[in-house]
């Protein structure tokens, strides 16, 4: 029995192949690149399996050899992201970022759920090698909002215990000031090196200090800008962490 008629059908780069009259390989880059939808939706995954679906095919679709991209995505609230996370799930592709963009972008820059702000994803062997290596040795800035005034002692208490935020045996370096304070909210602004960013909640409920906002303006020298939540971009050729 012949693959295209078995009962689970037969692979989406197989199909497209076909009716493109071109290889398997040049089937899964036009794939990779957004260019196929099976029922009106576009396609991902070569590997998928049809039957009786309408496979399209984009008429201005070309095969390309896609490029690695670093991406700067400003992370909302309620998402938190793991060490090489993929974007799939969470962006959408267009005409820039390609479904094969979002298979193989990770996340160099994990956060927790309650944060938001500048999250960094790449795909380039040698940017993951140095983010990865040295990610945690640039300097994070962070704003922190928290309900009412935060008493002196409450500082000092955040200075005593930076080590909770230690990735591996080095000490953080750590730069804490207030930034503005009222009755209802004070805003610290934090700048820190060789931490860990999952463990700022606990830090801060060590001085009693519980986050209404945990927002990253910038990781080494590539800041948030005026991304809005949600948003992203490409890396410039310029730009450096």
């Amino acid at each position: 029995m012949s693959e295209a008629v078995q009962p689970d059908g037969e692979r989406l780069a197989k199909r497209v192949a076909a009716l493109r009259g071109c290889s398997r390989s040049d089937a899964e880059r036009l794939i990779e690149g957004g260019w196929v939808t099976v029922d009106g939706a576009m396609a991902d995954d070569p590997a998928r399996r049809v039957r009786e679906e309408t496979v399209s095919i984009a008429p201005d679709a070309r095969v390309e050899a896609l490029q690695p991209i670093t991406l700067v995505w400003h992370k909302p609230v309620g998402v938190a992201l793991a060490p090489d996370q993929t974007l799939q799930g969470l962006l959408a592709p267009n005409s820039t970022l390609r479904p094969w963009h979002l298979k193989h972008l990770r996340c160099v820059s994990p956060m927790p759920a309650a944060s938001s702000g500048l999250a960094v994803f790449a795909q380039s062997p040698g940017v993951l090698r140095v983010l990865r290596e040295d990610g945690p040795l640039l300097e994070h800035e962070w704003v922190v909002d928290v309900p009412g005034q935060v008493a002196p002692d409450a500082l000092t208490t955040l200075e005593q215990h930076k080590a909770d935020m230690a990735w591996g045996p080095r000490t953080p370096l750590l730069k804490l000031s207030v930034g503005s304070q009222s009755a209802a909210r004070t805003r610290l602004r934090l700048a820190v090196k060789t931490y860990t960013p999952q463990r700022l909640p606990d830090w801060l409920a060590s001085a009693g200090l519980q986050a209404c906002v945990l927002h990253r303006l910038r990781l080494g020298r590539v800041a948030l800008g005026t991304l809005a939540a949600g948003e992203w971009r490409v890396l410039g050729a310029h730009e450096r962490f």
